[in-house]
């Protein structure tokens, strides 16, 4: 009995389905295996947590002689092999430290390309002009309650007491009463001495001199009178401001001609930054230059205008020529 029921399907049945599960097992114990081979394949078996403090010791190679198996090498393959090159050694002679010095100017290019030195030499060139802007200020004092008869003539005279006097502004309507004025002096010591003068009388008022916090903004030089043709177009010369966008050209010569005299030369500036424009109006006659001050508040368009001398002459325009 035991016999048959050992050849029964029902044995066979759970006999197979063991051998199943061994199989599993096993399979699953190589993979475990492989993937411990594979984890140790990737360490490096000569790193120093694998090896005894004690055998490292013993295996350290003396610092004071290289190893039997110590690769040689043959300075005198480097640059030719000269005799007692430079820095002492054998063969490092000039070919070897000429290339070097173009492997630096290789270097150095690629910097220059990439900007390095331009924003360096910015740098530089904005701190100079920050630098000449805090000098200017402390050279420059800030005249209040000016009468308005006082000329800018005038008042870099009476300052020309307390040291030399290198730009004077008169600012502010000409129709007001009191304006004010910057003067900028060539030293510091000559600013201090200027104000001192607060409390002269100039024409009706006495006026009040401070310290500026502000520098005069330069006028460029290329503009500026150079021969004395140049001066003389200076005084028939007027600065408009605050001229409407809308305003022509000819509606501004109009204006002037209208009420001051012949205009010469008129140049109208404007850009789209800017609401207003600017215009330099040269007349024929300085009579005329000076009766268009007088235009300073008149409406021309929709603003009124503001007009004063001119420091710089109106330049012709060049022509320039063009090739086919």
């Amino acid at each position: 009995m035991a016999a048959v029921a050992e050849g029964s399907p029902a044995a066979a049945q759970e006999a197979s389905v063991a051998a199943a599960a061994a199989a599993a097992k096993e399979a699953e114990y190589q993979k475990d295996v492989q993937k411990l081979v594979d984890l140790l394949s990737k360490l490096n078996p000569a790193a120093k947590e694998f090896v005894p403090s004690s055998a490292a010791a013993a295996a350290a190679p003396s610092r004071k002689a290289l190893s039997a198996d110590a690769p040689v090498f043959d300075y005198g393959l480097i640059g030719g092999g000269g005799n007692g090159g430079s820095f002492g050694y054998p063969g490092a002679d000039a070919g070897y430290i000429g290339n070097q010095q173009r492997m630096r100017r290789t270097f150095v290019d690629n910097e220059r390309r990439n900007g390095y030195f331009s924003h360096g030499r910015r740098r530089t060139n904005e701190r100079a002009r920050r630098a000449d802007r805090e000098d200017s200020i402390r050279r420059t004092v800030y005249v209040s309650e000016l009468d308005h008869t006082v000329t800018e003539e005038r008042l870099a005279d009476i300052f020309a007491n307390c040291g030399q006097v290198v730009d004077c502004r008169i600012c502010g309507d000409p129709h007001s009463v009191l304006r004010f004025a910057f003067i900028e002096f060539s030293s510091e010591e000559g600013a201090r001495s200027a104000l001192n003068l607060g409390g002269t009388m100039l024409g009706f008022y006495p006026v009040r001199v401070l310290p500026s916090k502000t520098a005069i903004l330069p006028v460029n030089p290329r503009f500026l009178p150079t021969t004395e043709d140049e001066k003389e177009m200076v005084m028939r010369t007027v600065y408009c401001t605050n001229i409407d966008k809308k305003v022509t050209q000819l509606d501004v010569k109009i204006f002037f001609e209208e009420l001051c005299g012949e205009v010469s030369r008129l140049r109208l500036l404007g850009d789209n930054v800017h609401s207003t424009r600017i215009a330099f109006v040269e007349f024929v006659n300085a009579e005329s230059a000076i009766l268009a001050l007088n235009c300073s508040g008149m409406i021309l368009g929709t603003l009124p205008v503001r007009v004063s001398p001119s420091k710089t002459p109106v330049k012709p325009r060049v022509n320039r020529v063009v090739y086919n």
